[in-house]
């Protein structure tokens, strides 16, 4: 495109075949090995890994290019133990209360419980926020479009470059999470999406046997 606001994109550099299959497969099998893991080690995690995975997080593509987000790394252990005191309170609402029992048959091979220990024993917690306006000020001028989906997307990058960084993470969304505003001293026009656990895997950790969809049963060519 041409015209005021438009740069030519100098940076990008076009792979030969064989190497674009090699990286794509390579990638693959990387990103095959990550697990949700809920038992963490107590062991400090390098802050500069982190910084560089929320770096990589806020280069994801966004509605008009708001980038309507906002992390926050939590390493202090009292607002770890106040984030899982409140979260847990929100799930044992939810599991003896709301939640179906489709919805307990479901989650029951996986282990989940309304008891979230790693909230307290994993060295970070990134909460996610979703910013509806600009800056997260409630009433602004300036709304935000496509907050979810931009959100989303940011999440990944961050799941993923955590991931290849050599740390084990663990996506926990308590519902709901209104608590996290207060806790973490956000504005009110920003709304908690995720927490994400982050930290290296406890020794010996074991996961649920899962298995993942055939290939050909989630894409089609057309």
């Amino acid at each position: 495109m041409k015209g005021d606001g438009f740069i030519p994109w100098d940076d990008y550099r076009r792979v030969p075949v064989d190497e674009m299959l090699d990286r794509a497969e390579g990638f693959y099998r990387d990103m095959s090995l990550r697990r949700s893991v809920r038992d963490f080690a107590e062991e400090a995690v390098p802050r500069e890994v982190i910084e560089y995975s929320l770096r990589v997080a806020g280069t994801a593509p966004s509605g008009a290019n708001r980038q309507p987000w906002h992390f926050v790394v939590v390493e202090n252990q009292e607002t770890k133990l106040r984030i899982r005191s409140a979260a847990e309170r929100e799930e044992r609402a939810f599991y003896e209360g709301r939640a179906s029992a489709e919805w307990i048959r479901a989650v029951r091979p996986l282990g989940t419980t309304s008891e979230k220990p790693y909230l307290e024993t994993a060295p970070a917690i990134i909460a996610v926020f979703a910013q509806t306006f600009r800056d997260g000020v409630e009433g602004s001028n300036t709304r935000n479009y496509f907050v979810s989906e931009s959100v989303g997307l940011a999440c990944g990058l961050l799941i993923t470059s955590l991931h290849l960084s050599g740390l084990a993470c663990l996506v926990h969304t308590p519902s709901p999470m209104g608590f996290l505003n207060e806790i973490l001293d956000r504005p009110r026009g920003e709304r908690p999406y995720l927490l994400l656990v982050v930290g290296y895997p406890a020794p010996e950790v074991r996961v649920p046997a899962i298995s993942r969809r055939p290939f050909a049963e989630f894409v089609s060519f057309r």
